[in-house]
Formats: C-alpha cells, sequence, structure tokens
C-alpha cells in the first residue's frame, strides 16, 4: 500500500453545507473502504486548505477514482501527493551516487 496526502478545499456547495462535514468524512471513510482505501486521518485546517486527509491505496488507479467519486459529489476540490515513509526514502535515497 502507498500512502497519500490529499489536500481539499470546500466549493460554494461544500461551504453551503459545511454543518454536514463531519457526516460526510464518515461517509468518505466508507466509501474509501469499498475501494480498498484505509483513511488515516482527516485534519480540518486553516490557512490555504480547508482539509487534510492522509490514506493508503493499493496503487495510483484507486487514489484516482476514489478523487473523482469524491470530486463528483461537488463538495471539494482536491489536490493528492503521494507520499514517503522513512523506510521508503532510505530505500530512494540508498540508490544515489
Amino acid at each position: 500500500m502507498a500512502t497519500y496526502i490529499m489536500l481539499a478545499n470546500w466549493t460554494d456547495q461544500g461551504v453551503r453545507t459545511a454543518k454536514d462535514t463531519v457526516n460526510r468524512s464518515r461517509a468518505f471513510r466508507e466509501t474509501s473502504k469499498a475501494m480498498g482505501v484505509t483513511i488515516g486521518t482527516v485534519n480540518w485546517t486553516l490557512g490555504a486548505y480547508d482539509l487534510v486527509i492522509s490514506f493508503d491505496s493499493p496503487d495510483d488507479e484507486t487514489t484516482t477514482r476514489l478523487g473523482l467519486a469524491l470530486a463528483a459529489l461537488g463538495n471539494v476540490r482536491t489536490a493528492t501527493m503521494r507520499a514517503f515513509g522513512e523506510e521508503e526514502m532510505e530505500r530512494i535515497v540508498g540508490g544515489l551516487k
């Protein structure tokens, strides 16, 4: 499983229905689970992004499918990044000359 970080901003629709955000987060966890994705954390944040989500996914295709399914609901726009843990980074830099 690969780790990803998703940065999300509410759309106008998402802001109008902000009171439902916790329930939407719970539904997102269930949708993710059905796709074989494990959500680590969902954090509501101050600053440039409204939410930061960490999750483990089997592959980029599944991650893309999850992002598209979330975007189709119309509440957030996302940017997703692949994240590397310490052991992965050791392997990566171990190959440097």
